[in-house]
């Protein structure tokens, strides 16, 4: 896939799961929680997930409020996680920032991201790489039994 059909299909895809997050709301039941906030764009989300006896991710939800990027980000990592174990969210964490950041080429380089390989273009973009990643940094966050995370 070239780099501009990637920028299409980025384009599609964040506004699809901005307009239709994949599993926003609450999650009453949660076994771990966690606060993201970005307090120079405004981002803010909860995320809680269900870590059952086994040390899987067999639910996760955010709720809040953020941009479209963030949000997408929010929604694709809910799905990226969900059957996880705490150590492939970690090692999926670290794939995704560094695909962020621009450390990581998923083209070269062996990775574990999917769907997540379309966040590569934020890397051009480094002010809006809080943006993609504060869920992620929740979701660390409340495996770590860490109730809140500010990604200032």
């Amino acid at each position: 896939m070239n780099e501009r059909e990637l920028s299409e299909l980025y384009q599609q895809v964040i506004l699809q799961h901005n307009k239709s997050p994949r599993n926003f709301g609450e999650l009453p039941e949660a076994t771990h929680k966690a606060e993201g906030f970005n307090p120079l764009c405004g981002d803010h989300f909860h995320v809680a997930l269900v870590l059952n006896e086994d040390g899987i991710v067999s639910q996760v939800k955010f709720s809040g409020e953020g941009c479209a990027i963030s949000k997408a980000a929010a929604s694709m990592m809910t799905q990226a996680v969900t059957g996880k174990s705490i150590a492939d969210v970690q090692r999926l964490f670290g794939e995704f920032h560094a695909l962020v950041t621009g450390k990581l080429d998923p083209e070269k380089q062996s990775n574990q991201l999917g769907h997540l390989k379309i966040f590569a273009g934020i890397r051009k973009f480094p002010a809006r790489v809080k943006c993609a990643s504060l869920s992620w940094h929740a979701v660390v966050a409340a495996l770590d039994k860490k109730n809140q995370i500010s990604t200032e």
